[in-house]
């Protein structure tokens, strides 16, 4: 039997003693987008090391867990309700409102309707021709991976249109690599 749950649900903790946040059982910082767009350009001004990758791998383990084990637990194995709580967490954590136009096993397309790191980085440095969601291709690749029941690294997701650039939306291309 499957069971249809079409959001997130969230099971919040604050541990005032340690000063960390839980959501459902995992480690968690809700996001600022002053602060993300201000590390996002700090990766993008690195030039020792990777750091856009890094975030977006960091950001692709981080949550490939948090819905690997969601789905496990809730018992949520249907593709329409695996997406929508895709979409909802998006937006609880405070990163924007991600929309998904398509999901296979080997590809899709993910549409951000509104990126707070996009407008933060509007806000605090105008708009630029390179895209600035790092943190949002690591997402998408971990939900990609967690959705179809595949490792880490299984998939890449670029984006091709961006709202820093100008674009009404972002929009990512994922393959499976």
């Amino acid at each position: 039997m499957v069971n249809v749950k079409k959001e997130f649900i969230p099971d919040q903790k604050f541990f005032p003693q340690t000063c960390r946040h839980t959501m459902n059982g995992k480690t968690t910082v809700l996001h600022c987008h002053h602060y993300a767009s201000l590390y996002s350009q700090l990766a993008d001004d690195c030039n020792i090391v990777d750091a856009k990758n890094l975030l977006a791998e960091v950001a692709e383990d981080t949550f490939y867990d948090v819905f690997k084990t969601y789905f496990q637990e809730n018992k949520i194995n249907d593709l329409p309700s695996r997406i929508s709580i895709i979409e909802h967490y998006y937006a609880l954590v405070g990163l924007g409102k991600m929309h998904f136009l398509g999901a296979g096993p080997n590809s899709g397309d993910v549409e951000l309707i509104h990126s707070h790191i996009d407008e933060g980085w509007i806000k605090k440095w105008g708009k630029r021709e390179a895209p600035v969601n790092f943190i949002t291709c690591g997402f998408i690749c971990g939900a990609f991976a967690a959705i179809f029941n595949q490792n880490l690294r299984s998939f890449l997701a670029q984006e091709v249109e961006s709202i820093v650039s100008g674009k009404e939306r972002s929009v990512f291309s994922v393959v499976r690599q």
